[in-house]
């Protein structure tokens, strides 16, 4: 099947699947958890995952912007761009740690058109949404909590703020991917950035979000949807209007603390 911008939904969502399928398969046979030695921080397993997931892709047409791999194949304006963390959360997987994923994001030349995040590490739980088409969790309609006052919530964080915050209770999951979902998933109620992420790491989760009616916003005020390798996010997802409010306020006195 090659996918292009007139490609249904669905099919652009089976090729991600079969990718997703790919990598499941990587992960089930590894047994080197070591570092590749091309990147920093970057596994073994890592690599192989990307060429797995790469060769499903690029038959379908696809061109792919990878973290391990960066740009690879041909984007017009007929076509359809992937954007792939192969394995998100690679050092837990390389611990033991039941938390990574596979995130997926397919654009065309108007934006995002369906993605898909695959719990690795459980099998079982998918994420996926498409552009006007809802958002779910294997199969069930998702949406985020109603939760508005911070000090009632559960955020979930990528780094270590330089104050305390005040919230309920946090998690520090380590895969960005699967921890946005929970949000979109009502699970938690929010999650912000006090690193930069690419964009590997938070596009495929931002649709599922913006599906499922989760407030989202960059703390800079730019366009999270990118395709450039190098650019650099800083997102804050929140269940509701006020607990984003609440949020962005901490991360911009977390910047200048």
């Amino acid at each position: 099947m090659r996918l292009t911008r007139s490609s249904s939904n669905d099919d652009i969502l089976a090729v991600l699947n079969r990718t997703a399928n790919a990598i499941s398969a990587v992960l089930a046979s590894n047994t080197d958890w070591g570092l590749s030695g091309l990147r920093h921080t970057q596994y073994s397993v890592d690599v192989n995952c990307d060429n797995a997931a790469l060769a499903i892709l690029h038959d379908a047409g696809c061109a792919v912007l990878s973290e391990e791999s960066q740009r690879t194949g041909e984007w017009g304006d007929n076509d359809i761009l992937v954007v792939m963390d192969p394995l998100d959360g690679s050092t837990n997987a390389s611990c033991g740690v039941p938390w990574y994923a596979t995130a997926l994001c397919a654009l065309d030349n108007t934006g995002m058109r369906a993605s898909l995040v695959v719990n690795q590490a459980s099998g079982r739980d998918r994420y996926w949404a498409t552009r006007g088409g809802g958002a779910f969790h294997n199969g069930n309609p998702i949406e985020p909590s109603t939760c508005t006052d911070i000090k009632d919530a559960v955020v979930g964080i990528s780094g270590l703020p330089s104050f305390e915050p005040g919230w309920g209770q946090f998690r520090a999951l380590g895969a960005a991917a699967l921890d946005i979902c929970l949000v979109a998933d009502g699970v938690i109620d929010a999650w912000i950035d006090f690193n930069t992420h690419g964009v590997w790491d938070y596009l495929a989760s931002l649709l599922i979000c913006q599906e499922a009616g989760v407030q989202i916003a960059e703390i800079s005020g730019r366009d999270y949807v990118t395709t450039e390798y190098d650019d650099k996010c800083t997102l804050v997802v929140a269940s509701t209007k006020e607990m984003l409010a609440s949020l962005l306020d901490i991360r911009k006195r977390h910047a200048n603390s």
